[in-house]
């Protein structure tokens, strides 16, 4: 059974700081919903009042139709898996993962099958018998999602759970939690602070700052298409250039730039007019280099004076225009590579990619 979770004007307060601001989001049965923001964003705050472990000041949290927002945590049949995996070292491992069913007095045979089920689903049925010191910090992690799956929670909650492993182990489970979410049919909600992970497995994510959700969507429209400076700065790499808009017509903007004027189609319905201060967000990847094809409108003189070259990209630092401004430049399959000397090459900038900011 999966549940849709609705979050209604919910606030806290801690002393004299407003961890989480009126927020209100709604999340659908069996989506993998990821809370993403900087240290102290309150994206930590907000799981735990889903958790039950903090009350709300104002608003309320519902699970379907079923407001729980004053209910004890054992009372939610919610799963959470912490960053630490809080595994008991004197109890196998399978006694670890059957402890939240004795607690509910289940029939030892019923334990049995169903701990052997979510050994199975995070690929460790072979482990029941063995203690957690025995396991690396990947196998700990997946035995603490065993041990929230084996209630059948109606909604998973995970707070940073990959943040204690290595960069490798982080790959691969970021694909498990997936699979093992679908499969599933959890309702799960994700707190991280890296975008990567975040982008890579969530269905939907929400950017926090400051308590407040600054945008909510899709991982590829929150990344191509950022709300503000600060969501365009924090999900992925992007060069954030100051200009004013020169001409703005139906479905196109000129902004005129120190390092030249810059042509966007990259329009919403809030598109600024003539005389406006606006930011361009500019991401590495869409800047080119080489020949631009004919009839590209954003062609700028480049100089290339430092590359990070990883053999199937490069990572250019590039000055555009007779400014000189300096820009960060991915480069797939790499025809340039300046080492301890100035190359020079064309940039070019697909108007559709070049993202207009008003906040």
């Amino acid at each position: 059974m999966t549940v849709a979770v609705h979050i209604r004007d919910v606030t806290k307060t801690f002393e004299n700081t407003r961890a989480v601001d009126r927020i209100t989001l709604d999340i659908a049965p069996g989506e993998l919903f990821f809370l993403l923001g900087p240290s102290g964003c309150g994206k930590t705050t907000l799981l735990r009042c889903i958790a039950g472990f903090y009350t709300p000041d104002t608003g309320s949290i519902s699970f379907d139709n079923r407001d729980i927002t004053r209910l004890p945590p054992h009372e939610r049949n919610t799963g959470m898996v912490f960053q630490s995996y809080a595994l008991w070292p004197h109890m196998t491992v399978g006694e670890n993962v059957a402890f939240g069913l004795e607690l509910r007095g289940l029939p030892k045979a019923d334990i049995r099958r169903r701990v052997g089920e979510a050994l199975d689903m995070v690929r460790m049925g072979d482990r029941a018998d063995g203690k957690p010191n025995e396991l690396s910090g990947g196998q700990q992690q997946r035995i603490a999602l065993a041990r929230a799956l084996v209630i059948r929670p109606l909604c998973l909650l995970l707070d940073e759970p990959l943040s204690n492993l290595d960069a490798k182990l982080r790959l691969e489970m970021r694909a498990e939690i997936r699979r093992i979410c679908k499969e599933a049919g959890l309702t799960a909600i994700y707190v991280t602070h890296d975008q990567k992970e975040a982008l890579s497995i969530a269905d939907r994510l929400a950017i926090l700052e400051s308590g407040a959700i600054r945008q909510c969507g899709r991982p590829q429209d929150v990344y191509l298409r950022p709300n503000s400076r600060f969501v365009a700065g924090f999900i992925g790499e992007t060069n954030l250039v100051d200009g004013v808009v020169r001409n703005a017509t139906a479905g196109k903007l000129v902004v005129r730039t120190a390092f030249g004027d810059v042509t966007s189609t990259a329009l919403t319905d809030e598109s600024p007019a003539n005389g406006t201060a606006v930011t361009l967000s500019l991401r590495p990847e869409v800047i080119r280099l080489g020949t631009p094809p004919a009839g590209t409108v954003n062609v700028f003189d480049g100089e290339i004076h430092d590359t990070n070259y990883l053999g199937e990209i490069a990572q250019h630092q590039v000055r555009l225009g007779p400014s000189g401004t300096e820009f960060k430049v991915f480069e797939m399959h790499p025809k340039f590579v300046a080492r301890d000397h100035v190359e020079r090459a064309q940039a070019w900038i697909d108007a559709a990619d070049v993202i207009v900011l008003t906040r």
